[in-house]
């Protein structure tokens, strides 16, 4: 008879906030920085679709950060990376998105199924008392709750922190707090926070969060979880023998761990390149270039004509391009950047893209496309315009139409970032002939 393994048990800890800005990432990261420098394993999950944030959380904890979210990612995908992390880790963070009730599901909602406890992260710069009354809404808004504690970001003083402190009901534990520090902050632009690598003293920035929360009650390790004994799904290596050339650099930042993890258990080989370095295109069957921000290299990246022009006869030979969000707005024939300037690029895709101050398009996504139906998520603030039919419409989760897909022979691109795990067979066929 065969005998069943234990359910793998982590210390483990889910910060939530009551909306966005608070100083979640802030305070993740400082204790995923403390706990690894005390020698402990330490795995960062970002609820939601975020590129930027797991960067960070990377960089702090010695690890990749994967996203977990019960629309776009799945239930069954967040129980076996969270039982995959807890067979080996010495604690588990998770970082909430948004307000712990925003969204569809929300943040409380991944939560309650995972059975983390929760840290709430309050930004208590412009209040006293009512810091006591937020943390109360926060735990009872919806019966069981598991709110544990609370944490106090951009503190004025030893006495602001007191106030803050007493303002707590007996049954939400206070954790500490955060001072204002100008020099511990983390630089922001349009799309959240900068990516890591242009972040130059990010590290001195996380050590400096870490310092400050050591004395407090959050530096403790949390209580210990049972996750469900979860393992991964099987995947067929539709992609074997396959090369897959991957754009990666600043301008072409964002990218799920997962989907690379996912392309290797596919049996790819990934070729990585950089356009902004002036990298020629790899010898390969098959590319991707991911979203991230080719608005701000306009001009380096019209000067890349010889890679333009590879990837145009890569298509041209009936080879499949992969082209997400910023992915596609490099391929247009212009792009004009934030300051009006305008750039000619890829010249693979008719029309153009244009940046905007204001947000064009945020939320999850679903797409049914001859390959199979991918979920993912969109968030972009350029508008662009085509001559080109869409091959599809994705869907919002409340059936709103959202995002087009465009197809060339075997080159697809959207605004849409594509998040492979939710169909591992229709990712690797977007990449095969």
């Amino acid at each position: 008879m065969a005998l069943s393994c234990p359910a793998p048990r982590c210390p483990a800890l889910f910060v939530v906030a009551p909306a966005s800005g608070q100083g979640k990432t802030t305070v993740v990261a400082a204790l995923a920085r403390l706990h690894a420098r005390q020698g402990r394993r330490v795995r960062v999950f970002k609820c939601g679709p975020d590129f930027l944030d797991p960067q960070i959380h990377a960089i702090a904890s010695g690890a990749p950060c994967h996203n977990v979210d019960l629309w776009m990612c799945g239930a069954a995908d967040a129980a076996w990376r969270l039982a995959e992390a807890a067979r080996d880790a010495d604690l588990i963070l998770v970082e909430g998105v948004m307000g712990l009730f925003d969204g569809s599901p929300p943040a409380a909602e991944l939560a309650a199924q995972l059975g983390i406890p929760l840290l709430a992260v309050i930004d208590g710069a412009a209040m006293a008392t009512s810091f006591g009354a937020i943390a109360y809404g926060l735990k009872h808004y919806r019966p069981g709750t598991q709110l544990a504690a609370a944490f106090a970001n951009r503190v004025g003083s030893a006495y602001h922190a007191e106030l803050l402190e007493k303002s707590l009901p007996p049954d939400i534990a206070w954790y500490g707090h955060l001072p204002r520090d100008a020099d511990a902050a983390l630089p922001e632009r349009h799309l959240g926070l900068l990516p890591a690598a242009e972040i130059a003293d990010l590290a001195q920035r996380i050590d400096r969060m870490a310092d400050l929360l050591a004395p407090t009650a959050a530096a403790a390790l949390p209580p210990a979880v049972d996750f469900a004994d979860a393992e991964p799904p099987p995947v067929a290596p539709l992609l074997a023998g396959k090369t897959l050339a991957v754009a990666r650099d600043a301008a072409f930042c964002f990218l799920y761990p997962a989907n690379l993890d996912c392309l290797a258990a596919l049996g790819a080989r990934i070729e990585y390149f950089s356009p902004l370095a002036g990298d020629a295109l790899p010898a390969c069957d098959a590319v991707w270039l991911p979203g991230g921000y080719p608005e701000l290299h306009g001009a380096e990246l019209a000067a890349r004509r010889p890679l333009w022009d590879a990837l145009a006869a890569h298509v041209a030979a009936g080879k499949p391009l992969l082209a997400e969000c910023g992915g596609m707005m490099a391929l247009f024939d212009a792009l004009t950047d934030g300051d009006g300037r305008t750039h000619a690029l890829g010249g693979l895709l008719p029309g153009s893209a244009t940046m905007q101050r204001r947000l064009a398009a945020l939320g999850m996504q679903e797409v049914s496309l001859p390959e199979g139906t991918l979920r993912g998520h969109t968030f972009h603030y350029s508008q662009s315009a085509t001559p080109l039919a869409p091959l599809a419409h994705a869907a919002r989760p409340d059936g709103r139409p959202g995002e087009a897909v465009y197809r060339r022979q075997r080159l697809t691109a959207s605004y849409m970032h594509f998040y492979f795990p939710s169909n591992p067979e229709a990712a690797a066929r977007l990449f095969l002939e």
